[in-house]
C-alpha cells in the first residue's frame, strides 16, 4: 500500500520519474499523471513523448502547468503522480501574474487533501555550484524551500541517483 505522500527527489535525468512510474504501476490499477511540463521546443516535445510512451496502459494524464492544486482536488483513482514540482515552480516563477506563496500553500493543501495517495517528483538543485545570475539563485532557493516543505509532509522520501533509489525517510511499500 502506498503512503499518503511520497517524494521522489534527485538530479536531472537521474531516473526519478521512471522509478516513480514503476512505484505507481506496482501498487495501483488506475493511475493519474499530473504533468506540469510546457512544450516550447522540439527537445521538450521529445521528452514529453518519451514519458508518454514509457507509461503502461491505465494512466490518465492531466496537463496542469500552473494549477496542480485543482488537478489534485479533482483526482480520482488509486494514485496520483505529479511530475514535476520543479517545472511547476519554474512555470510560476516565470509567470507575470503568479502569486508564488499562495500557489505553494494551495499545492501543499491540495496534496494533503487529495483522496488518492500522491507521488511527487522533484529535482534536487542545491548540490551544484552557486548560479551566476539572480533569477537562477532565486529559483535554487525557492526549489530548496519547496523540497523541504514537501519532504516534511511526506511519509516516504526517496532520493534517486544514477537510477538507484535511496530511502531517506519512511519505508518502501
Amino acid at each position: 500500500m502506498l503512503p499518503k505522500l511520497t517524494l521522489m527527489i534527485g538530479g536531472a535525468a537521474s531516473g526519478k520519474s521512471r522509478l516513480a512510474e514503476r512505484l505507481a504501476e506496482t501498487h495501483a490499477k488506475t493511475k493519474i499523471y499530473v504533468a506540469s511540463a510546457q512544450v516550447f521546443d522540439a527537445e521538450m516535445a521529445a521528452k514529453v513523448a518519451l514519458h508518454k510512451t514509457r507509461r503502461s496502459v491505465g494512466w490518465d494524464t492531466i496537463e496542469a502547468p500552473l494549477d496542480v492544486a485543482s488537478a489534485l482536488h479533482d483526482a480520482r483513482g488509486d494514485v496520483v503522480l505529479f511530475d514535476c514540482a520543479t517545472l511547476w515552480l519554474s512555470n510560476h516563477m516565470l509567470s507575470e501574474t503568479s502569486d508564488l506563496p499562495r500557489a505553494e500553500a494551495d499545492l501543499l493543501a491540495a496534496i494533503a487533501n487529495c483522496a488518492p495517495p500522491v507521488i511527487v517528483v522533484s529535482n534536487e538543485v542545491g548540490e551544484g555550484i552557486v548560479p551566476e545570475n539572480t533569477l537562477a539563485r532565486r529559483f535554487r532557493e525557492a526549489q530548496g524551500r519547496l523540497n523541504i516543505r514537501l519532504a516534511a509532509e511526506a511519509n516516504l522520501v526517496i532520493k534517486v541517483t544514477a537510477g538507484l533509489p535511496q530511502v531517506l525517510k519512511g519505508l518502501m511499500p
